[in-house]
Protein backbone atom coordinates (compact mmCIF):
# COMPACT_ATOMS: atom_id res chain seq x y z
CA UNK A 1 0.00 0.00 0.00
CA UNK A 2 0.69 3.83 -0.20
CA UNK A 3 1.91 4.20 3.40
CA UNK A 4 4.24 0.44 3.32
CA UNK A 5 7.82 1.32 4.71
CA UNK A 6 10.36 2.05 2.02
CA UNK A 7 11.48 5.47 -0.48
CA UNK A 8 10.52 7.38 -3.11
CA UNK A 9 13.15 8.52 -6.02
CA UNK A 10 13.53 12.25 -5.11
CA UNK A 11 15.41 14.51 -8.22
CA UNK A 12 17.45 16.86 -8.12
CA UNK A 13 16.14 18.71 -11.17
CA UNK A 14 12.39 18.66 -9.63
CA UNK A 15 14.09 22.21 -7.90
CA UNK A 16 13.77 23.52 -11.28
CA UNK A 17 10.60 22.64 -11.89
CA UNK A 18 8.27 25.69 -11.72
CA UNK A 19 5.07 24.05 -11.12
CA UNK A 20 5.75 22.10 -8.40
CA UNK A 21 8.29 24.67 -6.74
CA UNK A 22 6.35 27.66 -6.82
CA UNK A 23 5.85 28.02 -3.74
CA UNK A 24 6.40 26.32 -0.02
CA UNK A 25 2.58 25.17 0.01
CA UNK A 26 3.03 23.59 -3.69
CA UNK A 27 6.23 21.38 -3.02
CA UNK A 28 4.45 19.74 0.33
CA UNK A 29 1.62 18.69 -1.33
CA UNK A 30 3.96 17.13 -4.67
CA UNK A 31 5.76 15.87 -1.72
CA UNK A 32 2.95 14.59 -0.21
CA UNK A 33 1.47 12.86 -3.52
CA UNK A 34 4.55 10.87 -4.30
CA UNK A 35 4.97 9.68 -0.64
CA UNK A 36 1.81 8.29 -0.49
CA UNK A 37 1.11 7.03 -4.26
CA UNK A 38 0.76 3.15 -4.71
CA UNK A 39 4.55 1.79 -5.16
CA UNK A 40 2.66 -1.32 -6.78
CA UNK A 41 -1.04 -2.26 -7.73
CA UNK A 42 -3.71 -3.71 -5.17
CA UNK A 43 -7.27 -3.81 -4.47
CA UNK A 44 -9.03 -0.45 -3.52
CA UNK A 45 -12.44 1.13 -3.09
CA UNK A 46 -13.39 4.41 -4.98
CA UNK A 47 -16.94 6.00 -5.79
CA UNK A 48 -18.83 3.00 -4.64
CA UNK A 49 -16.36 0.63 -6.82
CA UNK A 50 -13.62 -1.94 -6.17
CA UNK A 51 -10.71 -0.91 -8.45
CA UNK A 52 -7.43 -1.86 -8.82
CA UNK A 53 -4.63 0.85 -7.62
CA UNK A 54 -1.39 1.26 -9.84
CA UNK A 55 1.88 2.39 -8.87
CA UNK A 56 1.80 5.50 -9.00
CA UNK A 57 -1.75 6.32 -8.00
CA UNK A 58 -3.50 7.34 -4.62
CA UNK A 59 -7.04 7.91 -3.53
CA UNK A 60 -7.28 11.14 -1.40
CA UNK A 61 -9.20 14.43 -0.78
CA UNK A 62 -8.37 17.97 -0.77
CA UNK A 63 -9.38 18.06 2.89
CA UNK A 64 -6.38 15.19 3.63
CA UNK A 65 -3.82 17.07 2.05
CA UNK A 66 -5.01 20.27 3.52
CA UNK A 67 -4.56 18.38 7.05
CA UNK A 68 -1.32 16.81 5.98
CA UNK A 69 0.53 20.19 4.61
CA UNK A 70 -1.17 22.41 7.04
CA UNK A 71 -2.88 24.75 4.30
CA UNK A 72 -6.73 25.77 3.36
CA UNK A 73 -8.86 23.16 1.29
CA UNK A 74 -9.14 25.68 -0.79
CA UNK A 75 -4.89 26.17 -1.40
CA UNK A 76 -5.32 22.60 -1.86
CA UNK A 77 -7.76 22.31 -4.37
CA UNK A 78 -5.97 25.20 -6.54
CA UNK A 79 -2.78 23.44 -5.75
CA UNK A 80 -4.37 20.54 -7.59
CA UNK A 81 -5.70 22.08 -10.31
CA UNK A 82 -2.23 23.54 -11.18
CA UNK A 83 -1.01 20.48 -11.02
CA UNK A 84 -3.49 19.19 -13.73
CA UNK A 85 -3.69 21.80 -15.99
CA UNK A 86 0.07 21.86 -16.10
CA UNK A 87 0.38 17.88 -17.18
CA UNK A 88 1.92 16.44 -13.86
CA UNK A 89 -1.34 14.48 -12.54
CA UNK A 90 -4.58 13.23 -13.76
CA UNK A 91 -7.83 13.27 -11.04
CA UNK A 92 -11.17 11.55 -11.29
CA UNK A 93 -13.04 12.99 -8.68
CA UNK A 94 -15.26 10.82 -6.57
CA UNK A 95 -18.33 11.41 -3.81
CA UNK A 96 -16.28 11.58 -1.13
CA UNK A 97 -12.68 11.76 -2.24
CA UNK A 98 -10.56 11.77 -5.53
CA UNK A 99 -8.33 9.25 -7.63
CA UNK A 100 -4.85 11.24 -8.47
CA UNK A 101 -2.29 9.55 -10.88
CA UNK A 102 1.09 10.79 -10.89
CA UNK A 103 2.27 10.95 -14.63
CA UNK A 104 5.32 9.45 -15.70
CA UNK A 105 5.78 7.83 -12.57
CA UNK A 106 6.91 4.71 -14.17
CA UNK A 107 9.51 6.71 -15.97
CA UNK A 108 10.77 7.83 -13.12
CA UNK A 109 10.44 6.02 -10.06
CA UNK A 110 11.09 2.03 -11.90
CA UNK A 111 13.90 2.83 -14.04
CA UNK A 112 17.21 1.15 -13.48
CA UNK A 113 19.28 4.58 -15.10
CA UNK A 114 19.76 7.77 -13.36
CA UNK A 115 17.02 9.94 -15.34
CA UNK A 116 16.99 13.77 -15.08
CA UNK A 117 13.54 14.48 -13.97
CA UNK A 118 11.47 16.83 -16.44
CA UNK A 119 9.19 19.32 -15.74
CA UNK A 120 6.10 17.98 -18.34
CA UNK A 121 5.45 14.62 -18.85
CA UNK A 122 5.27 14.61 -21.99
CA UNK A 123 5.96 10.55 -23.02
CA UNK A 124 6.70 11.39 -26.19
CA UNK A 125 9.75 13.54 -25.46
CA UNK A 126 12.57 12.46 -26.87
CA UNK A 127 15.77 14.29 -26.52
CA UNK A 128 17.18 17.04 -24.38
CA UNK A 129 16.59 20.06 -26.89
CA UNK A 130 13.20 18.78 -26.80
CA UNK A 131 13.23 18.35 -22.70
CA UNK A 132 14.57 22.02 -22.82
CA UNK A 133 12.10 23.67 -25.07
CA UNK A 134 9.08 22.31 -23.27
CA UNK A 135 10.53 23.45 -19.76
CA UNK A 136 10.70 27.14 -21.10
CA UNK A 137 7.53 26.91 -22.28
CA UNK A 138 5.93 25.58 -18.69
CA UNK A 139 8.03 28.09 -17.23
CA UNK A 140 6.44 30.68 -18.79
CA UNK A 141 2.95 29.94 -19.05
CA UNK A 142 2.87 29.34 -14.77
CA UNK A 143 4.54 32.70 -14.65
CA UNK A 144 2.14 34.15 -17.24
CA UNK A 145 -0.74 32.48 -15.76
CA UNK A 146 0.41 33.37 -12.26
CA UNK A 147 0.75 37.04 -13.00
CA UNK A 148 -1.95 37.99 -14.60
CA UNK A 149 -4.28 35.87 -12.48
CA UNK A 150 -2.34 37.70 -8.78
CA UNK A 151 -2.87 40.77 -10.24
CA UNK A 152 -6.56 40.67 -11.36
CA UNK A 153 -7.97 39.13 -7.63
CA UNK A 154 -7.00 37.61 -4.98
CA UNK A 155 -10.59 35.86 -4.16
CA UNK A 156 -10.20 32.22 -3.94
CA UNK A 157 -13.47 31.02 -5.51
CA UNK A 158 -13.02 33.60 -8.31
CA UNK A 159 -9.17 32.05 -8.90
CA UNK A 160 -10.75 28.69 -8.73
CA UNK A 161 -13.24 29.51 -11.46
CA UNK A 162 -10.18 31.08 -13.54
CA UNK A 163 -8.29 27.71 -13.33
CA UNK A 164 -11.73 26.23 -14.03
CA UNK A 165 -11.65 28.29 -17.43
CA UNK A 166 -8.20 27.96 -18.49
CA UNK A 167 -8.96 24.17 -17.99
CA UNK A 168 -11.42 24.01 -20.03
CA UNK A 169 -10.09 25.89 -23.02
CA UNK A 170 -7.61 23.49 -23.00
CA UNK A 171 -9.73 20.90 -23.48
CA UNK A 172 -11.41 22.13 -26.21
CA UNK A 173 -7.82 22.56 -27.78
CA UNK A 174 -8.06 26.59 -27.68
CA UNK A 175 -5.51 27.36 -24.89
CA UNK A 176 -5.46 31.18 -23.56
CA UNK A 177 -2.31 33.02 -24.21
CA UNK A 178 -1.64 35.58 -21.45
CA UNK A 179 -2.99 38.46 -23.57
CA UNK A 180 -6.79 36.48 -24.35
CA UNK A 181 -6.97 35.93 -20.58
CA UNK A 182 -6.62 40.03 -19.89
CA UNK A 183 -9.07 40.41 -22.48
CA UNK A 184 -11.01 37.63 -20.62
CA UNK A 185 -10.59 39.89 -17.64
CA UNK A 186 -11.47 43.09 -19.33
CA UNK A 187 -14.94 41.50 -20.84
CA UNK A 188 -15.69 40.21 -16.82
CA UNK A 189 -15.22 43.91 -15.40
CA UNK A 190 -17.56 44.81 -18.25
CA UNK A 191 -20.03 42.38 -17.46
CA UNK A 192 -19.82 42.41 -13.63
CA UNK A 193 -18.48 44.35 -10.77
CA UNK A 194 -19.09 41.77 -8.60
CA UNK A 195 -16.58 38.70 -8.01
CA UNK A 196 -19.53 36.30 -7.03
CA UNK A 197 -21.18 37.20 -10.71
CA UNK A 198 -17.50 36.87 -12.22
CA UNK A 199 -17.40 33.63 -10.96
CA UNK A 200 -20.84 32.42 -11.80
CA UNK A 201 -20.14 34.04 -15.92
CA UNK A 202 -16.97 31.75 -16.06
CA UNK A 203 -18.81 29.08 -14.37
CA UNK A 204 -21.99 29.42 -17.39
CA UNK A 205 -18.49 29.06 -20.15
CA UNK A 206 -17.12 26.33 -18.54
CA UNK A 207 -20.27 24.40 -18.29
CA UNK A 208 -20.85 25.54 -22.00
CA UNK A 209 -17.55 24.68 -23.76
CA UNK A 210 -17.85 28.60 -24.52
CA UNK A 211 -14.58 29.99 -25.61
CA UNK A 212 -15.73 34.05 -24.29
CA UNK A 213 -17.79 34.98 -21.36
CA UNK A 214 -21.13 36.39 -21.80
CA UNK A 215 -23.95 37.93 -19.77
CA UNK A 216 -25.66 35.51 -17.49
CA UNK A 217 -29.06 34.18 -18.72
CA UNK A 218 -31.84 35.33 -16.03
CA UNK A 219 -34.72 32.39 -15.56
CA UNK A 220 -36.49 33.25 -18.45
CA UNK A 221 -33.96 32.13 -20.96
CA UNK A 222 -32.78 35.82 -21.74
CA UNK A 223 -29.74 37.76 -20.61
CA UNK A 224 -29.29 39.80 -17.95
CA UNK A 225 -28.70 43.46 -18.02
CA UNK A 226 -31.45 44.58 -20.26
CA UNK A 227 -29.89 43.21 -23.13
CA UNK A 228 -31.93 40.91 -25.89
CA UNK A 229 -29.37 39.86 -27.62
CA UNK A 230 -28.75 35.55 -27.34
CA UNK A 231 -25.79 34.05 -26.90
CA UNK A 232 -24.35 30.93 -28.15
CA UNK A 233 -20.87 30.78 -27.58
CA UNK A 234 -19.81 31.50 -31.17
CA UNK A 235 -20.21 35.49 -30.89
CA UNK A 236 -16.16 36.78 -30.38
CA UNK A 237 -15.53 39.19 -32.42
CA UNK A 238 -16.53 41.84 -29.50
CA UNK A 239 -12.86 40.08 -27.66
CA UNK A 240 -10.71 40.01 -30.05
CA UNK A 241 -9.43 36.40 -29.87
CA UNK A 242 -5.90 35.48 -31.39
Amino acid sequence: MSTENGYVKIYRDMLDNPVVCKDNDYFRVWLYLLLTASHKGYSAMFNGQKIELKPGQLITGRKSIAEKCNISESKAQRILKSFKIEQQIEQQTGNKNRLITILNWDKYQNSEQQIEQQVNTNKNVKNDKNVKNIKENIKRKVSDYETVINAYTDNEDLINAIYGFIEMRKAIKKPLTENALKLIFNKLDKLSSSEAEKEEILNQSIMNSWQGVFPLKNSAGGIDNGSNKQYNGDDYSDIGWE
